[in-house]
């Protein structure tokens, strides 16, 4: 007889992968997120291969790459087929499934894609409103009312009380949940908060907290551009910034304080989790991207670096999986391999549309042949900074710029915060090669004709939607 796991998968939006204590950051305090990586195994060299919420997020629910479905940037109105999603191939195995918090950009929103229930933004706004009772002309209601929105590098205080706060709310739902499904099935709960996605307005506390203690600086590399004016006078959401003095301190401080405060109300769930039955329960906490937050004069996410297509991924599954707890596997892997993860643990059949593999055997330690490196991209889109390809094993890192045709190689191992374009040293010459190749071989078949199987060619267009006909 087959048990069947309750999988609690945790997500968070926008958090970058060294944006953890258990990664070595200098002031963040993260216990929670912490422990779930010590009980089970962490992957340090997972990756966004399309570093913006929807394609990312489209990839984890059906465990396709960008290219296949099709999303390879911000564009949200595309339709696809529920059949092939995570949640609706557990819930055709008896799951319960549910999903709490920040929607995963489903299109259109109110399709649930295998979900039998949702509780997202929406019902958050209409809740906030009723609790306050003055008057705002935002349209999204309360949540935005301080002024500090959706993408701005700005930051303040939440001005409510903290239990009035999104990532709040998002757990009560989940805690609400977990007491009420229904006992006769396993369940698949997904937990999505929308910090530390801006708006960068933590409760006063975990703010504080940090403006008290510090923040680093941020890193700029040798080859990174100042915005015009140092930035003076750029938009608030600006993609290129150059933060310094209060502005940083307050920015950087502000994102630390959301995280912080989504691990203080991981322990209310967690806690939860356990008076309902952890030792059949398997835990899966990961982001959709990164953040720049400064570093290389960049803000926001979509391009090629750590900051923004690094992101944490922990597992932890019930002693009789057999995992060794604590591991670190620094494999390439992507958010594409957490579907079949999901699946083959709960002994599900993996669709034969998925194209991400199972991290299981590599949990096991067992010897299993794996991919060599991971495909990244993003085409035109909303921010402005150009289109790219980028290949790396979590040692190196290639990226071609597709409207200039620029090149960028980095080398992670003495290197890690990209600092050093190698690209024209004579000593990584045949590495670079090496790489440009493999972009070539990955590229060939593509609609876009990047390029002709020779070489790459630049200034093609690169739309963030083609339809794919599969």
């Amino acid at each position: 007889m087959i048990i069947r796991p309750n999988i609690l998968l945790i997500m968070t939006d926008q958090q970058r992968g060294d944006c953890l204590s258990i990664e070595g950051h200098p002031v963040l305090l993260t216990p929670n997120m912490d422990s779930i990586a010590a009980q089970g195994v962490r992957f340090d060299r997972c990756y966004s291969t399309c570093p913006v919420c929807i394609p990312a997020r489209r990839s984890l629910l059906s465990g396709q790459y960008p290219d296949t479905h099709g999303i390879v940037g911000y564009y949200q109105q595309a339709e696809w087929d529920a059949s092939i999603s995570l949640p609706t191939a557990l819930k055709n195995a008896g799951y319960h499934t549910y999903l709490v918090g920040r929607d995963m950009h489903q299109f259109p929103q109110n399709k649930r894609y295998g979900y039998d229930h949702t509780v997202s933004y929406p019902d958050y706004c209409e809740w906030l409103n009723s609790r306050l009772s003055y008057i705002t002309y935002e349209p999204s209601g309360h949540y935005y009312a301080s002024g500090v929105m959706h993408n701005n590098r700005t930051a303040r205080p939440w001005p409510h009380d903290e239990s009035l706060h999104y990532t709040n709310w998002t757990v009560n739902e989940a805690q609400r949940f977990i007491q009420n499904r229904d006992p006769s099935c396993p369940y698949f709960l997904t937990v999505s908060f929308l910090a530390p996605h801006p708006p960068l307005i933590p409760p006063e506390f975990y703010m504080e907290r940090y403006m008290r203690t510090g923040v680093p600086e941020p890193v700029i590399g040798e080859w990174a551009k100042a915005p015009v004016a140092g930035g003076k006078g750029s938009p608030v959401d600006s993609a290129e910034v150059c933060l310094s003095g209060e502005e940083l301190l307050s920015c950087r401080s502000a994102y630390y304080g959301l995280i912080n405060h989504i691990d203080d109300q991981l322990s209310r769930l967690l806690s939860s989790v356990e008076a309902e039955g952890a030792d059949n329960t398997i835990i899966i906490f990961t982001s959709d991207h990164g953040e720049m937050l400064g570093d290389h004069y960049l803000f926001r996410k979509s391009v090629p670096y750590e900051p923004s297509v690094r992101v944490p991924l922990f597992i932890s599954a019930p002693p009789r999986y057999g995992i060794r707890k604590g591991q670190v596997i620094s494999k390439p892997v992507s958010l594409e391999d957490i579907m079949p993860t999901i699946l083959d643990l709960s002994g599900v059949e993996i669709p034969n549309t998925v194209e991400g593999s199972s991290l299981a055997p590599l949990m096991r330690e067992e010897e299993v042949s794996w991919r060599s490196y991971v495909h990244i991209e993003h085409g035109e889109g909303t921010v402005n900074f150009q289109p790219h390809h980028t290949l790396t094993d979590g040692i190196e890192k290639y990226i071609w710029f597709v409207r200039s045709g620029e090149e960028q190689f980095f080398d992670l191992r003495t290197d890690p915060q990209e600092c050093r374009n190698v690209f024209d040293s004579e000593h990584y010459r045949d590495a670079v090669a090496g790489w440009r190749r493999k972009l070539i071989a990955k590229l060939r078949d593509r609609p876009e004709r990047f390029t002709d199987g020779e070489t790459l060619i630049s200034g093609r267009p690169y739309p963030t939607y083609i339809e794919r006909h599969n």
